[in-house]
């Protein structure tokens, strides 16, 4: 974008007024270079290299700071004040480009997808039922704390059981556990119940 005589005056006086701390100066000079500069550097930075910010946004980011050290640039003619933009925010796109290649690559994550980890709720709830269960297993026989653990923490078949534990059929395990399984919630239930 090359100054015309005109816009090189408007630009100058523009400057000349930010410089004094003119607002609605800088809010000029944005407006009147920020869309060239967005079509510029539009396809400049790598997908790769995009974090949080897109190209808009290092524009704006490069403008501002710019903006803000207006001090620093000096007029050598038409189109200088453009081309001192365009630079600035060619050095904050090899910024961000020196960062990405520290950064760890990043991978899409489908937020619909089922956390496998416990809640800290569901991780208290739990540690209090398991204590419950540990102190009720304490309190049975040790032929029902031993159907219990085979049927419920080792995933053992009635067949198995009955084999395991010297019944003659599966049925008869399947009796047995039914028996100390009803044994097991009455202890929960008796000792897990707060009084009153």
């Amino acid at each position: 974008m090359s100054d015309s005589r005109e816009g090189l005056e408007s630009t100058l006086s523009l400057l000349a007024r930010a410089r004094a701390g003119d607002q609605v100066a800088l809010s000029d000079l944005f407006a009147r270079f920020s869309p060239a500069l967005r079509r510029w550097a539009s396809g400049r930075l790598p997908r790769s290299a995009r974090d949080l910010a897109d190209t808009g946004d290092l524009v704006q980011e490069a403008l501002l700071s710019t903006f803000r050290n207006l001090s620093g640039f000096e007029h050598r003619g038409d189109g200088a004040f453009h081309a001192y933009l365009r630079q600035a925010v060619m050095n904050r796109i090899r910024d961000e480009l020196r960062k990405a290649q520290h950064r760890p690559a990043t991978t899409a994550v489908d937020m619909e997808l089922p956390g496998t980890e416990a809640s800290p709720v569901e991780v208290a709830i739990g540690a209090e039922s398991l204590e419950r269960y540990e102190a009720a297993l304490g309190r049975l026989t040790a032929a029902e704390r031993e159907v219990v653990i085979a049927r419920v923490e080792l995933g053992m078949t009635y067949s198995e059981i009955a084999a395991a534990t010297g019944r003659n059929t599966a049925n008869a395990a399947r009796m047995a556990v039914a028996r100390a399984l009803v044994r097991l919630a009455e202890e929960m239930g008796e000792r897990g119940q707060s009084p009153g």
